[in-house]
Order: structure tokens, then sequence, then C-alpha cells
């Protein structure tokens, strides 16, 4: 009878060790399951927040410039890209400085 409890006794504690190993590898999956989820949301968050670009802001300056027969003026410019003044500007010294655009008059751009 004691030699039975003592089995007992040592099944028992041998239980709540493995119990213990197996609620720490439980812990650890449950952390990883949260980097994995954050890792994807985070994937997804940034696929939605990057919008697809269609040209940078200077390539279609040029391309209404170089569209333009006559020349175009700051105001269509800036009616047609929605850019402000200064960022047209920019672009304009920009386009002026590689030598793809001249002026027609003060404010009205044509290709070079």
């Amino acid at each position: 009878m004691k030699q039975l409890k003592k089995e007992v006794k040592s099944l028992i504690k041998e239980l709540k060790t493995l119990t213990r190993k197996a609620e720490k590898i439980s812990a650890r999956l449950g952390a990883l399951e949260k980097v994995a989820a954050s890792k994807a949301k985070t994937k997804a968050v940034k696929a939605k927040a990057v919008p697809k670009r269609k040209g940078t802001a200077t390539e279609k300056v040029w391309a209404l410039i170089n569209r333009s027969r006559k020349g175009i003026g700051m105001a269509a410019l800036k009616e047609k890209t929605g850019f402000g003044d200064v960022k047209i500007r920019n672009i304009v010294f920009r386009l002026k400085k590689q030598g793809k655009i001249k002026s027609v008059r003060p404010g009205t751009y044509t290709k070079a």
C-alpha cells in the first residue's frame, strides 16, 4: 500500500511538471501567433497605404507642356495638375535647367 502511494505521488509530481511545460509552450505559441498576426496586419496596412502612382509630378507637368502646341500657362498647369504654385515653379525650373522646356513669354512654357 505504501509503495502504491509513493508511485501515485511520483506520478502526480511528473504530471504537474508536464502541465507546466505544456503551459509554457502554449504561452510561446500564443506570443508567436500575436507576432504573426501583427506582421500580417502591418503588411495589409502598408499595401493599402501605398497608392499606385501614375508618374511623378515632374512627369505630369512635362506631359502637359509637351502636349501643348502654343504653350501652357501657370494657371492651366495649376488647374490640370492640382499642384500648388511653388511646386509647379520648382518643376518648371528643373525642366528648364534640363533643357526640356523654354519660356514663350513670362508664365507660359512650351517644349524646347
